[in-house]
């Protein structure tokens, strides 16, 4: 029996895109749909419920935004946003209203295959309730349980704060989280400045946890929206 994921699902109202999406998805699932319009993708999203979902922000009946919203109400499957636009506002919208991944138009199919597979990776480690226990991570042995890091067989001893928000990046591993995401999760705050306290955590989080702070590999800045912890195990 095949261990590929069955069905993968593109809404995008613009041919030469929903053949390139298919083309660079078709090896890896047993069925890539289409849909033309925000209506029909939330419908069929309903009726086939597919294990992954790559999103158009713009089509001609309702916005991107409608549909994210919409399937979100009854379904946890990824969902990767396909968009001209390149403002941090809709990056960060998207985001917020439940989608996990955002590329712009033009893309490179390799890069999309990548983000999908990473994005049925996170998908399927939160199978495993809250992600509990031993877990290694690059080079990093990570237990949450315990609340114990070692690094090259060293420990590494991180303060409550840096605790809180390592175990918000694991929750979400692969998944873009925004400032105000992770302010929320960590500080349980809405007001104050999230990039100011985030700066400064991630920043002793990377010292702590990277190999080379200056060019992470764990966590990765999405510039103007967030950060994007990359699970290596």
């Amino acid at each position: 029996m095949s261990s590929l994921p069955e069905i993968a699902l593109v809404i995008d109202d613009e041919p030469q895109i929903l053949r390139a999406v298919r083309r660079a998805l078709e090896g890896d699932f047993d069925e890539v749909l289409e849909a033309s319009s925000a209506r029909e993708g939330v419908d069929l999203a309903a009726a086939r419920r597919p294990d992954i979902i790559v999103l158009d922000l713009s089509l001609p009946d309702r916005s991107g935004h409608w549909a994210c919203t919409e399937i979100r109400q009854w379904s946890s499957a990824p969902i990767i946003v396909l968009s001209a636009r390149h403002a941090e506002r809709d990056k960060i919208e998207l985001l917020s209203d439940g989608a996990d991944d955002y590329m712009t138009k033009p893309f490179s199919r390799d890069e999309l295959r990548a983000r999908v597979q990473a994005q049925l990776r996170r998908a399927r480690m939160t199978q495993v309730p809250g992600r509990e226990g031993r877990m290694v991570v690059g080079d990093l042995v990570i237990d949450t349980a315990a609340r114990t890091v070692r690094r090259d067989g060293e420990d590494v001893h991180l303060t409550p704060t840096e605790w809180a928000l390592l175990r918000a990046f694991l929750k979400h591993a692969g998944k873009t989280l925004t400032h105000r995401q992770l302010f929320g999760s960590v500080w349980a705050a809405s007001s104050g400045d999230p990039r100011q306290y985030l700066r400064v955590y991630v920043a002793n989080l990377r010292r702590k946890l990277e190999s080379d702070p200056v060019r992470p590999r764990l966590i990765i800045t999405e510039p103007g929206v967030g950060y994007r912890f990359e699970d290596q195990s």
